[in-house]
């Protein structure tokens, strides 16, 4: 006969027991033991094979007859309590037993249910474990049902819910969840069911407490239900607050954000602007900085001053509003706040001011009538003052105010915000530094360059210097006009190597070293030669890595333009070709040979005389006016440039104005010059040029064309001491020199006497013993004309001498 078809933990009448780590035994209505689980092998060590078909009362000494173990009809159905039985071993022992018929009409035998006491014990303890784990742990716990009910909730769950159990239990879990999220919670709970795979779903719970405004970010894990059989009970959930590590983590992800967004450049305002923007609206509704005029105007910091004083002007502000309803002052403006203020106990004192809640009754807003009006038509609830400070040094505050937003301010914004501020603040200060700095440097250059150009009747000039983008730091460019002998003038554009104050001193020395050598009448290529030995010798002095780089090098280029000749000269070390932009075709860029930068040594330079049509207009520029426009295409650059010196005829200054607009951005990165000179050619009239015998008789023919050329010119009031200059330079000449004698006039706003040989030989002044009979020539020119000096070429040398004109005299000259 084979054991019955059983529930093992259910009675014919439906009372229901833990068969967990049980003995279960099944008797057949004739006593025989019909079944016997591992269980029972372990409780009374008789394995199943020893005792199958044996009468019960012979294994376990205990009374059974015919209606089961009905001795003396102490057994009831369904009973359960103490027995003692008999060991496989003989020893007595003492079970807790449950006995209950099986079959319908309770003929087909018995199930016997048996634990040791000890082992009860065990069970009661761990179901008290586990019913103290669930009901007291900070996790969320819940049972679900096969049919996705909700069986169990912990009360940690109920508080994060916000929800009491009572009103959530047997429900269908769909109908638990925002209505949105129900298909998908119950989708992923039949998939954790159907796989057995467990899931973790982090999401945002609203909670239904109307004081706790943030919703909770919760982690929960989702996972299969089963019993020691296998068989699927139910879903199990554990719920994790993560609230304080998603924001944490959040406020990471915003430091590293603000360490790429604040600081990006040196402008002050723009940086000060960036850290409102970070801040709005992830941390606050609205955003001012203050900062200290000092700092704004980058001067040196005090802190006694800058503590004893709430005296800020606005530089930023943000709101999530555009017309920014909280701001009480506009961006720009000076603020001042009452003593009694935030604001000034934050400067006063370098500590941050935290106000979680503020209304009508906050003591310092009865001193401010104008935030006071703003907090009742906005409705600020939360605010916050944060230092801003470097250095030891408060440079500022920043205010922060919450009105949307419904959660106050609390001591993890007050951290969050002060690391922010105190970033925000080193890239400030950078910024203010930076600031001074290049305003230092800028006054320099300014100082250096010419403040008015000389104005030679030579040329007509008009010029441009454009500094840098504030940030991208001051360069050494520059321009010079330098009037020479002979109405002659020279025109003069270079760029120094790098920015800062090394390049504007460098520029200040290149230009004064320029002037000093064009006063020696020297030809363009020697210029740069001079030049080029002068960058070497200052990159020597400055080497790179003292305080910063050294004099890497610089470029130039230096044209000589003769209006008598009516050509130009011209050289040029590592710069752009000059361009010429004639009447009646395109404008054309000089092929004049490009000589190495200054400083690079051991190569020469190279001039290029080129004739200069009347009507054409010269442009000298530096390389930014190139790239500045054209990201660094030179073909596009010069292109623009030609389109821009179009039309020669046009006045100058609109010339400058088209180079200027056309050719570069708002913003330039590199400083820019440019030189724009249209030639005035001197009139033949103006001009008489003889050759002399060398004969001591050319002295008077000299003297005699001399006279005679001044009355032509009405000017002869100032033939006695022209004639004195020219015999003294003519004898001289005749005398001590070798070659061909010339003799030039030329009628400018001066008289120029001019007397040229064949030597190299230079004349010198000397004062002349009283006993000497010779020596005083150059003295006596020396005294006569206004400026004179040596002019050397490549065939000899010119000795010159001016003598201005009288006021009838040059209303008749060029």
């Amino acid at each position: 006969m084979g054991s019955p078809e059983i529930e093992p933990d259910a009675c014919a009448d439906g009372h229901r027991f833990d068969a967990a780590d049980a003995a279960v035994v099944v008797v057949g209505p004739d006593g025989l033991v019909r079944h016997w689980s591992g269980g029972a092998e372990a409780l009374f060590g008789y394995a199943a094979t020893d005792v199958t078909a044996r009468p019960v009362t012979e294994v376990l000494a205990i009374p059974w007859d015919e209606h089961g173990m009905a001795a003396e009809r102490r057994f009831g159905v369904g009973w359960a309590g103490s027995l003692t039985v008999r060991h496989r071993d003989g020893h007595r022992l003492e079970i807790r037993a449950q006995i209950c018929p099986l079959g319908p009409d309770r003929t087909a035998g018995w199930l016997v249910v048996a634990t040791d006491p000890a082992v009860s014990q065990v069970r009661e303890r761990e179901h008290a474990i586990l019913s103290a784990l669930f009901t007291q742990s900070p996790i969320g716990l819940a049972v679900v049902d096969p049919q996705l009910r909700l069986a169990m909730i912990n009360p940690a769950l109920e508080r994060m819910d916000g929800v009491p159990a009572r009103l959530r239990l047997g429900r269908a879990l769909r109908d638990t969840v925002p209505e949105e999220a129900g298909p998908m919670t119950e989708a992923r709970a039949r998939e954790v069911l159907e796989t057995g795979e467990p899931q973790v779903v982090v999401s945002h719970v609203d909670p239904r407490d109307a004081a706790a405004h943030v919703p909770h970010v919760c982690s929960r894990s989702s996972f299969r239900l089963q019993d020691p059989a296998g068989h699927t009970v139910g879903l199990g959930q554990a719920v994790l607050d993560v609230t304080g590590y998603y924001r944490a983590r959040r406020h990471l992800a915003l430091i590293n954000e603000a360490g790429v967004r604040i600081g990006s450049t040196l402008d002050l305002d723009r940086t000060v602007q960036e850290l409102a923007d970070v801040l709005v609206p992830r941390v606050a509704d609205f955003v001012a900085v203050d900062l200290s005029s000092a700092v704004v105007h980058g001067e040196e910091l005090d802190p006694a001053l800058m503590a004893g004083s709430a005296e800020l002007l606005r530089r930023a502000e943000q709101s999530i509003r555009e017309d920014r309803p909280e701001s009480v002052v506009p961006v720009g403006a000076a603020v001042t706040y009452p003593e009694m203020s935030p604001q000034y106990r934050c400067v006063a004192t370098g500590r941050p001011v935290l106000d979680p809640v503020v209304d009508l009754t906050t003591f310092w807003l009865s001193q401010d009538a104008a935030r006071s009006a703003k907090l009742r038509e906005v409705g600020i609830h939360s605010h916050m003052v944060v230092p801003l400070r470097a250095r030891g040094v408060t440079m500022g505050v920043a205010t922060l105010v919450r009105w949307k937003h419904p959660d106050a301010f609390d001591a993890d914004d007050l951290l969050l915000v002060e690391e922010l501020a105190a970033r925000a603040t080193v890239c400030i200060d950078n910024a203010r530094r930076f600031a001074r700095e290049h305003h230092a440097a800028l006054s320099l250059q300014r100082d250096l360059l010419p403040k008015d150009l000389p104005a030679p009747t030579a040329v007509e000039v008009a010029y441009r210097y454009l500094p840098a983008d504030t940030y991208a730091g001051v360069g050494g460019d520059w321009f010079d006009v330098l009037p020479l002998s002979g109405t002659r003038v020279g025109l003069v554009v270079g760029d120094v190597v790098g920015h800062g104050l090394n390049a504007a001193a460098t520029m200040g020395r290149l230009r004064t070293a320029v002037q000093t050598l064009a006063d020696l009448d020297l030809p363009p290529d020697e210029v740069l030669s001079h030049l080029d030995d002068l960058v070497g010798h200052l990159d020597e002095e400055e080497p790179a890595g003292r305080d910063g780089p050294g004099v890497i090098g610089a470029t130039c280029l230096y044209c000589v333009y003769d209006p008598i000749s009516r050509t130009a000269d011209i050289a040029r070390a590592g710069h752009p070709p000059p361009a010429m932009a004639h009447p009646d075709k395109a404008v054309e860029f000089l092929e004049v040979p490009a000589g190495p930068p200054l400083g690079l040594g051991g190569l020469p330079f190279e001039c290029t005389q080129v004739p200069v049509p009347d009507g054409s207009v010269l442009a000298f520029y530096t390389d930014g006016l190139i790239t500045a426009s054209s990201d660094r295409d030179i073909d596009t650059g010069f292109t623009r440039l030609a389109f821009a010196l179009a039309y020669p005829d046009r006045p100058l200054e609109e010339i400058c104005d088209g180079m200027e607009r056309l050719l570069l951005p708002d913003r330039p990165r590199d400083d820019v010059a440019f030189l724009v000179a249209r030639p005035r050619p001197l009139n033949e009239a103006d001009v008489a040029a003889w050759r002399l015998p060398r004969e001591l008789t050319a002295v008077a023919e000299a003297r005699s064309r001399t006279t005679r050329q001044l009355a032509a010119w009405d000017l002869e009031e100032m033939a006695f001491t022209a004639e004195l200059i020219v015999s003294e330079l003519v004898t001289n000449a005749i005398r001590h020199a070798s070659g061909p004698v010339g003799l030039r006039l030329i009628r400018d706003v001066n008289l120029i006497l001019e007397v040229s040989d064949g030597s190299h030989t230079s004349p010198h002044l000397r004062r002349a013993h009283t006993h000497d009979e010779g020596g005083r020539g150059l003295f006596l020119v020396a005294q006569c004309a206004q400026r004179w000096g040596t002019r050397y070429t490549r065939d000899g040398k010119t000795i010159w001498a001016e003598q201005p004109l009288p006021a009838s005299g040059r209303d008749g000259g060029a």
